[in-house]
This record gives C-alpha cells, sequence and structure tokens, in this order.
C-alpha cells in the first residue's frame, strides 16, 4: 500500500478551522487508498510565547529544561489534530516522539536523529489508522526529551518517510513551492516546479527559508522525493528530487539567496605552514559553531590572512573562540564585521555552462555593488557584501539570470521516478543496515569519498582594487580567453591594504588565464602564476552542518606534513589547493582519515566554465 508522509507548518495549524483543512488533507490520502502519517509542528507562535515565558524566569534557561518547555507546543497541535480527524470519521491516533521512539543524542536543543523505532507506527497504519506525530522533538537514550532546533519538524517528517520507505514526504506551509528567490525582496521570483537535493541544501544553507538543510540531507541520503506545497490550496507546488529528475535543460542558474544575518572573522598574519588552519578550526569545531564561507589568501612574506562567515548571533562566541586560537598559533590579530550579507547563485548547469561568474560579477558591478569575498563550489558562487547592499544585489543577481522567466521544459504535471521502497530507503526491508536497529545514527555524516586533481594551476591577482565592477572585468576577460575556472577565491582586504583574487584552472590553460588577467587589470605586473598545484576533496552530505568536517580534512593534512594554500567550502565538498608534490600523499591520508578508497578525479571534474 502506498505511504505518504504529510508535514503541517505551524502556521497551517495555527487555529480550529486550519487544523480541520489540514486534517481533511489527510483523509483525502487516506480515502485514495493510502497509508497517511501527519507531522505537525507547534501552532503559531507558540514555540515564541514558550521561550518568552521561560526568559520571564531566568535569561540563561538551562537547555534541558527548554527542551521540556518547548516540546509541549508540538504535544498540543498532534492531539488537537487526531481529535478533529477522528470528529471527521477517520480513525487516527496521535503520538510524541517519544512515544513512537524517535532516538536522538544529548545535544539539547539541536539534537540529531540516532534511529527511529517503527514497530509502533507500523502497527497503527496496519490498523488502518491515520497517524499524527509530534515533529521537533525526540529523546536520547537516558529518557530524557530533545529538540531538534530550527527546522525541526521538516527533519522530523523526512526522517519518519526514509525510515518507513514512504513514496513521498509532502510538506505544507505557507507558501506554495520553493521560489526561484525570496519573493518579498524580489517581486518577480517565481516558483520552481523541480529542484535537485543538491542545489536545495545549497539554497537551504544560503537562506532559503522554506526547508530547513538538514531536512533536505535525509532526503538525498535515503532518497525521499519531497512535494513542498500550499497548506491552503491544491495545486502543485515544487518537487525536491534527485538530479536526474531536477535537470532543467539550459539553465545556469536555478536560484538566487540572501542571508542577511552574517557576520566575518578575519584572523590576520597566521603564520604559513602546516598544521595552523587546521589549529584554528579545530577550535571553532570543538566550540560547535558552524563556519560557511571559508576564504584563505595566497601567503606572502611567510603569512597569510584566513576569513570565514559565521551566523551573526554566533559572533560573540565565535570571536572569543578565534582570538584564544589566534595566539596560539602565532597570529597576528582577530578583526570582524557584523553589517555583511551574503548573495548566491546556485544551478546544476553551472557545471556546463559558460560565464556564470562574469554575469555575476558584472551585474554587481553595474549595480555599483562592491564584493569583499568570493567563494564557489561546483554548482554555488557565493559573495560577500555590504549588508546595505544586500537586498540591491540580490535583485540585480536575480535580474542578470532571468530567474523570473519560466524554464521551457518545466512540466506542470512533473512527477518523480518511483523506485521500489527497498532502493528508495536503505533503512526499510530485512536487509536493513544497523543504524535503523539502533546501533548507528541516522544523521551521522556520510562522507562518500575523497578525490584527488593533479591537473590545477592557480592564478593570483595582487593589490586587487577595492571598487565595484573589478572582478566582472577579469572574468569577462577570462571567458573571452577560453578558460575554464574551477575554484574561486577572494578574500577581504588585508591589514596591508591588499586584496588578493585567485582562480585555478587546468594546467595547460594557465598562461592564457594569467595573459587575459593581464590584459584586463590596471597593473599586470601583479598577475602571478603557480603552474603545479593539486586540489584535494571531501565529498558527501552534511558537510556545512557537520562542523567537524573541515576540521578532520586539516587535520589530516597536517599529520602528513601537507601546506593548504586555497579552501572553499559548499554543502556537499570540501576543497583545498595544495602544492603538486604532496597531493598523492594527501590523498592517501585523507583515505585513511574517512576510512574510503580514493580516486583521481579528471581535470577540472565538476569545474564551472567561465
Amino acid at each position: 500500500m502506498p505511504l505518504v508522509v504529510q508535514k503541517f507548518g505551524g502556521t497551517s495549524v495555527a487555529d480550529a478551522d486550519k487544523i480541520l483543512a489540514a486534517a481533511r488533507k489527510a483523509i483525502r490520502a487516506h480515502r485514495e487508498g493510502k497509508q497517511v502519517i501527519v507531522v505537525v509542528s507547534a501552532r503559531g507562535h507558540t514555540t515564541d510565547e514558550l521561550i518568552g515565558l521561560a526568559k520571564e524566569i531566568t535569561e540563561r534557561p538551562p537547555a534541558r529544561e527548554m527542551d521540556m518547555l518547548l516540546a509541549t507546543g508540538e504535544q498540543v497541535s498532534v492531539a488537537l489534530m487526531a481529535m478533529a480527524i477522528q470528529a471527521l470519521g477517520v480513525p487516527a491516533i496521535s503520538f510524541t516522539g517519544a512515544q513512537i521512539g524517535i532516538v536522538t543524542d544529548s545535544f539539547h536543543t539541536k539534537a540529531r536523529i540516532r534511529n527511529i523505532s517503527t514497530e509502533r507506527i507500523q502497527q497503527a497504519l496496519d490498523d488502518g489508522q491515520i497517524v499524527i506525530v509530534a515533529g521537533f522533538q525526540g529523546v536520547d537514550e537516558h529518557y530524557n526529551i530533545t529538540t531538534l532546533g530550527r527546522g525541526g519538524s521538516d527533519t522530523t517528517a523526512v526522517a519518519l518517510a526514509a525510515v518507513l520507505g514512504a513514496d513521498a514526504c509532502e510538506i505544507y506551509t505557507d507558501v506554495d513551492g520553493v521560489y526561484t528567490t525570496d519573493p518579498r525582496v524580489v517581486a518577480e521570483a517565481r516558483k520552481i516546479d523541480r529542484i535537485s537535493y543538491d542545489e536545495m541544501l545549497e539554497l537551504a544553507s544560503l537562506g532559503a527559508g522554506v526547508m530547513h538543510s538538514r531536512s533536505i540531507e535525509f532526503a538525498k541520503k535515503f532518497g525521499v522525493p519531497i512535494h513542498v506545497r500550499s497548506s491552503f490550496a491544491d495545486a502543485t507546488g515544487t518537487w525536491i528530487v534527485a538530479e536526474e529528475d531536477a535537470r532543467v535543460l539550459g539553465a545556469s542558474v536555478t536560484g538566487a539567496a540572501l542571508a542577511k544575518d552574517e557576520a566575518r572573522v578575519t584572523v590576520l598574519g597566521v603564520p604559513d605552514r602546516p598544521g595552523v588552519v587546521h589549529a584554528l578550526f579545530r577550535r571553532i569545531g570543538e566550540a560547535n559553531i558552524v563556519v560557511d564561507m571559508i576564504v584563505q589568501n595566497v601567503a606572502t612574506h611567510g603569512r597569510t590572512e584566513v576569513s570565514f562567515t559565521v551566523a551573526g548571533g554566533d559572533l560573540a562566541e565565535t570571536l572569543i573562540v578565534a582570538e584564544h586560537a589566534a595566539r596560539e598559533i602565532g597570529a597576528e590579530g582577530v578583526t570582524h564585521d557584523a553589517s555583511v550579507a551574503k548573495v548566491s547563485v546556485v544551478g546544476l548547469g553551472m557545471r556546463v555552462h559558460t560565464g556564470v561568474a562574469q554575469a555575476m560579477f558584472e551585474a554587481l558591478g553595474a549595480a555599483g555593488v562592491n564584493i569583499q569575498m568570493i567563494t564557489t563550489s561546483e554548482i554555488k558562487i557565493s559573495v560577500l557584501v555590504d549588508r546595505a547592499s544586500g537586498a540591491d544585489a540580490l535583485r540585480c543577481v536575480h535580474q542578470a539570470f532571468e530567474l523570473e522567466r519560466p524554464r521551457l521544459d518545466d512540466r506542470r504535471d512533473f512527477a518523480p521516478h518511483r523506485r521500489p521502497p527497498a532502493e528508495r530507503s536503505p533503512l526499510a526491508g530485512p536487509d536493513a543496515p544497523p543504524l535503523a536497529n539502533g546501533l548507528g545514527g541516522m544523521e551521522d555524516l556520510v562522507v562518500s569519498g575523497v578525490e584527488l586533481d593533479e591537473e590545477q594551476a592557480r592564478v593570483t591577482l595582487l593589490n586587487v582594487p577595492d571598487r565595484p565592477g573589478y572582478a566582472g572585468k577579469v572574468f569577462r576577460a577570462i571567458a573571452q580567453a577560453g578558460v575554464n575556472v574551477d575554484m574561486i577565491v577572494q578574500n577581504v582586504r588585508s591589514a596591508s591594504g591588499d586584496t588578493r583574487l585567485s582562480i585555478t584552472v587546468p594546467r595547460a590553460d594557465a598562461l592564457r588565464a594569467a595573459e587575459a588577467a593581464s590584459a584586463a587589470v590596471d597593473d599586470p605586473g601583479h598577475v602571478l602564476v603557480e603552474p603545479n598545484m593539486a586540489k584535494l576533496s571531501v565529498v558527501g552530505i552534511g558537510m556545512r552542518t557537520h562542523t567537524g568536517v573541515a576540521t578532520r580534512m586539516f587535520g589530516a593534512l597536517a599529520e602528513a606534513g601537507i601546506n593548504i594554500a586555497l579552501i572553499n567550502t559548499s554543502e556537499v565538498r570540501v576543497n583545498v589547493l595544495t602544492d603538486l608534490g604532496p597531493g598523492k600523499a594527501g590523498l592517501a591520508a585523507l583515505g585513511r582519515a574517512f576510512d574510503l578508497p580514493t580516486r583521481l578525479a579528471a581535470s577540472g571534474s565538476g569545474s564551472r566554465a567561465e
């Protein structure tokens, strides 16, 4: 029998009428012959009200007691939803997270799911009941109530769909799907009919608020199709699916995002030797601080600058940790900027379409928006700008890629390819791995491989003018020279007043790229070429939300005595550039660190053509 998981957010269960409307959607699916699980969030502003109550008692409520308090919001919702469905003549039963055995670790207020017991929930489904489950919550091995943090109900819903091998997970919300960008900022934003897990992972981490990245990690890991749709209409929404179902012909960029609550931290005068970067990020990882953009300058005179961004709310704690780490490693100091925003474009088409970076940088230059930092992945380009310019930057980038225009092969009747349940979910069926039986962790990091590309070269522009339009001019020249660019890294202006822009290209194209850049810049004498470089990559799911990935990678390279020349990061990959000589030793070290087989990547693998 087909199985569907439906999740209703707080606005979808805010009052009795909305609860009844949600109940009717569940009943409709039930009468279509499906088994139905409904996951609900706390009603309306309940969570905020509960937090307010705690703050009336103490400014620093204990995390364990906050979980006890916050979990009551969802308990109210599940009981009311079960009552509504029963009042409409259909059998239903409600469960808390603890009652159905959602077992988590013990990190209160941001717990991760370890396993889910399916026996009780499956029995209720087999008895013909609609099962109502409290989102956002679970219980640790000591029976303490835990909560999953921001987006926790989405995570609960997708996790249940994964463990039970559901045909789909429907996320009902107050918007009718995922948009090309935030329609509250860009009125012309267009609803996307389908988007890949990787694209949605990037957008979710970059500021798109419809889905939380942890739920998308689950969906990708276990092959769960997600349908984001409106609670208040029956129209088709947005399908979040595997890459083969999501690809849209001719589209280089799928969406754009603005993260306004960003803060930038720069560690100045970092000694350029193996192990230093690892020591810095080990301290940050130990504080459980999630780092986003990481940019490391090309070293001069044995020193470099390392910049990274964190959520604005984490800045105070990050500065304490960073200043302590800077003293340990012999760096010259720490600076920060709490008034920055991150603008990003994301799209599978970046792997094959030319001129994406050029178009983005030229659009920002034409709008008078200055770029402070640049970092990239195979399907993403992110720039850091002044926060006051963030909204204008998002609008001009959205317009530059014509994201408001429907794609030629959008299909309104699209439905994802449905594999057999045992294929869809590694957790379903008699051959389920240990994690389904409580011996592992469903949200454990999945690293799928480590790679080495030995055909890289680095081209660096020194003394880059700190003004709008400069990057666009450089990348236009490189594109006209027909050079494919992989990594793009630009750090903020250093203490000496120097800004550096580095790119990596196939070794055979290095001189051509350097000549094109020289022709475009004001001072051609400040273009440097390092022809013999290697790129080492760790690839997987959850690379950003698991704070120890980069630390483990940097640590393995430090133990092997390998220095890191450049860094860039994304949701699915962490890349570092090293000298060519130790490349194979670095690959072996990463293979040992992550207990994975290694492989040599083709030159320019996953590169973004300019």
